[in-house]
This record gives C-alpha cells, structure tokens and sequence, in this order.
C-alpha cells in the first residue's frame, strides 16, 4: 500500500475545468487501456497516484502516434505510467525520464523491467534542477508533470535541448480554474504555484518564437512549439 501520495495527491483532478458529463464522456466512450498499461492504471486509481486521466491518455495515443518523435525527455516519472504509454505509441523513440521520488522511482523501475520489452526507457535518478544542466542530447518531444511552480525555472534549459519544430507538452497547468482568478482567491498554500504558472503564461503564451497552446484536458495542458534556435525568455 502507497501511504505518501493520497494526502500529496492533486486534488484539482476532481475540479474538472469543463462540465462533468463532458469529462465522463471523454473517459468512458474512447478506447480503454489494456494489458500492463490498464494495470497500472488500475494501480495508480487505487493507491491515489496522480497520473495523466484518461482523456489526457488517448490524446497522447493519438499525438505520438501521428508525430512519431524520436526522442523523448520526461521531467516526472511518477511510477512509469506516461513513459510506457509513449513507448507503446512511439515504438522507435528513445525516453529519458526523470524523476527524484525514491519511493516512485522504485515503482517505475519495477515497471520498466517488467514492461519496456524494446528497451526504450532510461530513468534518471535526481531533481531536474540539477539533471538538465548535464543532458548531452538533444529532444523533439518533452512532457513535463512536475512540480508546477518550478515549470518557468526548468524551461529555458528545456529549450536549450529542444530542437527546432519540437514540442513541450506541461501538465495541470489550469489548477482546477485557479490560475484565472485574482490571487487573493486563490488558497495561500497555492499561491507559490499561482505565481510560477502565472510567470510561465506571460514568458510563453505571446513570446515571439513560440507557437502555443491551451488544451482544456485533464487538469489543463500547455503545448510549446519551438520555433528558432536561440530562444531568450
């Protein structure tokens, strides 16, 4: 039994940011998971571990599926949920995860052994802060769902190893509607990640060289393209 997330867990996953009959829908009429992914699926449901909900999942079928990128960087590995996903929809790409949770990272270790049969998937151990800086390659795909006020700090290194017409994907980045209310209605223990989301809007939403995105899914998602070679936030 996982004790550490139920009480850590985002609740803003059960304030839907459109009508509830709309997000049953999404949930229920598209294709299910199956086999080792509707496991830990089952799993993360059961022990209240945040991962992608289901509309977020058959939109990252259908995107990897149609954009086939070749290498992928995930900043929050949670235990392997939406890396398995991507491998399984992107069977050429190679995935570098990152995630710094001991107790998740043995969950996703686990995971991959049991599941990355083509070896698609390397787990690296540690805070992003520090990782980034000492990454080698270079992506054309990153999906970050981590800390959510540290989205604006991990960003320009993110674009340094982002190539030209690649693509950032950031998770829950609406917090149940919060970010569109003024900030003295938002909870003070919220208002540290109202002002990093705020931050990331006004660094990205207009910037000059970027083509962006608001897609009401999940909890929200901001898609980035990067545009030029030289971006300066």
């Amino acid at each position: 039994m996982v004790q550490s997330y139920s009480k850590n867990a985002n609740h803003n996953m059960r304030r839907p940011v459109v009508s509830e009959n709309i997000v049953h829908f999404m949930r229920t009429r598209q294709k299910q998971n199956e086999a080792h992914l509707a496991k830990l699926e089952a799993f993360a449901h059961q022990e209240n571990i945040p991962i992608i909900p289901h509309e977020t999942v058959a939109y990252f079928r259908f995107l990897m599926q149609t954009i086939q990128p070749k290498n992928i960087l995930e900043i929050g590995t949670a235990i392997g949920f939406s890396a398995l996903l991507m491998a399984e929809n992107a069977p050429q790409a190679k995935i570098t995860t990152i995630d710094r949770n001991e107790e998740m990272i043995g969950f996703a270790k686990e995971n991959f052994e049991k599941y990355d049969t083509r070896n698609q998937i390397q787990l690296l151990e540690g805070d992003a802060v520090d990782l980034l800086g000492g990454l080698k390659e270079t992506y054309d795909f990153v999906f970050m769902d981590s800390a959510k006020s540290k989205y604006i700090v991990f960003l320009p290194e993110i674009l340094n190893h982002l190539t030209v017409g690649g693509v950032i994907i950031m998770d829950d980045i609406f917090q149940g509607g919060d970010v569109a209310r003024p900030i003295l209605e938002v909870r003070r223990g919220q208002r540290t990640i109202y002002k990093g989301l705020q931050r990331l809007f006004d660094a990205t939403l207009t910037h000059p060289d970027l083509t962006t995105g608001l897609v009401p899914l999940g909890d929200g998602l901001l898609m980035i393209r990067k545009n030029t070679e030289n971006i300066v936030l």
